[in-house]
């Protein structure tokens, strides 16, 4: 993990002003990633490339990116001869991923009472 702090969410905006959306969950392949792993206790690179049917370049670019913000976990070791890479959600995460649901959801009622 850098140091690379972890965006702010909705909570932590003062009254009035509009929270700033996690632009680092917002990606959809990153959504996706934290969305599945929110679900699963873990998951391997296999089975996540196979549920977000793409590649291994661009999971591997995204899962980095999460990985670096601290918002998913990843451990690697071999199971026989082959190499498989475990990501799981952290709390931090888990956290990031409630945030960003619940600006979403304040968006969606926004529009809708107008």
């Amino acid at each position: 993990m850098t140091g690379r702090p972890a965006s702010r969410g909705a909570a932590t905006e003062p009254p009035g002003k509009a929270a700033a959306l996690d632009r680092l969950i917002h990606e959809r392949l990153r959504l996706g990633i934290v969305s599945a792993l929110a679900v699963n206790d873990a998951l391997t690179f296999v089975e996540l490339k196979a549920l977000l049917k793409t590649t291994d370049g661009n999971l591997s670019v995204h899962a980095r990116r999460l990985e670096e913000a601290g918002y998913i976990a990843c451990t690697k070791r071999f199971e026989g001869r082959l190499p498989r890479t475990h990501y799981r959600l952290t709390a931090s995460g888990r956290r990031a991923l409630e945030r960003y649901l619940d600006h979403m959801e304040a968006i969606i009622r926004a529009t809708r009472v107008r």
